[in-house]
């Protein structure tokens, strides 16, 4: 029989080993995600929350079983190289990569940890993945069809201007997409009748000067080609544009919303959004080579009809009816 005393003593001990099981339990293990960008994180921020959105509706919840690193180069590629090998250092599981510099800068850094690209030009062009079928390797994603797009948006700029005998094309020579771009653009140039001159500027230091140069040249329009430096500086080139009454065709919405005066391409939100899809799969086990490169679903195209005031202009009534959203 056992005694009142040796009874209290064993639970007594029962529950002083207790906390000491418990605490012996492994935390669970938070995944950690880097972002990279050659852009700055305030205007991607509408992005960057329909990703972590996308996430959270697959059970990821940042801050909780997922931690998100945010790195941006704000327009600055020589950047790109040390942030990648820093994000890899830090050893994250994960790496999603916005636009063609912080990829290629990704993929220099690493061929092992998995990396989910977005809102890349050309990524077969510009040798990220040898194909879109079968990515193989570990990068894997959704590309946006600007190389597919810049003949729509010359036709768009060639109705905004039907006197126009030749337009340029705002590039950046650090961005490998921008040289296929080019030569998509001086390929649709003579259906349209017109010739399209580029006008080179790798960083924003430059822009004041280049646009200085459109005075003597005086184009009859402008297409701002894909680029996070470009867009890390849209307010600065939108000002440009309108102070020069140079009608000008971007890429993607936001231009218009911060005063451009019209744009045609994919919804990036939603594009982000999807992101979120493929990241799922990969932390699930999915290799990211074994994932087709997707391409865009939604394609938008936006007029500003104050801007359209300011610079002097009338937007055709066809442009008008095919526009998915008109701003006054």
């Amino acid at each position: 029989m056992i005694s009142r005393r040796a009874f209290i003593g064993a639970i007594a001990g029962g529950l002083a080993a207790a906390p000491v099981a418990a605490s012996s339990q492994p935390a669970k293990k938070q995944t950690r995600i880097g972002y990279l960008t050659g852009g700055a994180l305030e205007p991607e921020k509408n992005w960057i929350d329909s990703f972590r959105q996308g996430l959270q509706e697959l059970g990821w919840v940042d801050g909780s079983n997922v931690v998100i690193e945010l790195r941006a180069s704000a327009g600055r590629a020589d950047r790109l190289s040390s942030l990648a090998d820093g994000l890899i250092r830090s050893k994250v599981d994960l790496l999603v990569t916005g636009g063609d510099a912080a990829t290629l800068a990704a993929k220099n850094a690493t061929s092992s940890v998995p990396i989910v690209m977005v809102t890349v030009a050309d990524p077969v062009g510009i040798g990220l993945v040898p194909s879109l079928a079968r990515p193989g390797g570990n990068i894997t994603g959704l590309a946006d069809l600007h190389a597919d797009l810049v003949p729509k948006r010359l036709e768009i700029l060639k109705e905004l201007t039907p006197g126009a005998s030749h337009v340029t094309v705002l590039l950046n020579p650090a961005n490998p997409a921008h040289a296929l771009q080019l030569r998509a653009l001086q390929a649709a140039a003579p259906a349209v009748s017109v010739t399209v001159l580029p006008l080179e500027v790798s960083d924003p230091a430059g822009l004041d000067r280049v646009f200085a140069g459109l005075k003597r040249e005086r184009p009859a329009g402008l297409i701002v080609l894909g680029d996070r430096m470009f867009g890390a500086n849209r307010k600065r080139i939108v000002e440009l544009s309108i102070s020069n009454r140079l009608p000008t065709v971007y890429t993607h919405k936001w231009w218009v919303e911060s005063g451009g005066l019209v744009s045609y391409g994919a919804n990036f939100a939603d594009l982000y959004r999807r992101v979120a899809t493929y990241v799922d799969k990969i932390l699930k086990g999915a290799k990211p080579g074994d994932l087709p490169v997707e391409q865009p679903t939604r394609l938008e195209l936006v007029i500003n009809l104050k801007t359209a005031g300011a610079i002097g202009i009338r937007v055709p009534a066809a442009l008008l009816a095919r526009a998915d959203e008109v701003i006054q």
